[in-house]
């Protein structure tokens, strides 16, 4: 039985020497994997996702969006004031759109007497409230952050780097100024 399996390795190999450029098709196909492997363990990029720029997974509830931002910011200053060689840090977030809210609702469907059908929707009420079913956080626009450290290259790469990990916000969104 291992002949017959040595024979068709053997008939397999002949085969592969005689196709021309063997190397070119075996990099190509190395480099497809390698993309598909890379492409394939990225996170989704932040293009409206919501839980995106979340800051953390704390169940804190913002009245407002000022609120919100206020507390990113207070948040990432303490973080970065403690990086070594941050210095004072003033960090300011703009937000593209503030919070969203999808209301629960029920339709009732009625026929007239002319057979016409009529859909109305309805958003659902407790105790005078509307019935939030969920709730979107603002999209953080921009972060910009102001170091006396961020003079040094290292410092400023690893402020970025913070902010990067805690909101998960593209670096071309995220401005690093060094201050006094």
């Amino acid at each position: 039985m291992t002949s017959k399996i040595k024979d068709k390795f053997r008939v397999l190999y002949e085969r592969i020497k005689k196709v021309k450029h063997i190397e070119i098709y075996l990099a190509v196909g190395l480099a497809l994997i390698v993309a598909i492997i890379y492409f394939s363990c990225l996170k989704p990029s932040s293009s409206k996702t919501t839980e995106s720029n979340k800051i953390d997974n704390v169940n804190t509830n913002f009245s407002t969006s000022s609120e919100y931002i206020g507390y990113i910011e207070n948040k990432l200053e303490n973080v970065i004031t403690k990086v070594k060689g941050a210095g004072n840090v003033e960090v300011v977030v703009t937000l593209e759109k503030g919070f969203e809210y999808i209301y629960a609702t029920e339709e009732e469907t009625r026929t007239t007497s002319n057979g016409t059908t009529i859909t109305t929707s309805s958003i659902v009420m407790v105790n005078g409230q509307p019935v939030i079913k969920e709730e979107i956080y603002p999209v953080i626009k921009g972060i910009v952050v102001i170091s006396s450290g961020a003079k040094d290259v290292s410092v400023r790469m690893n402020i970025l780097s913070i902010i990067q990990t805690v909101i998960d916000l593209d670096n071309s969104k995220i401005n690093i100024y060094a201050g006094n």
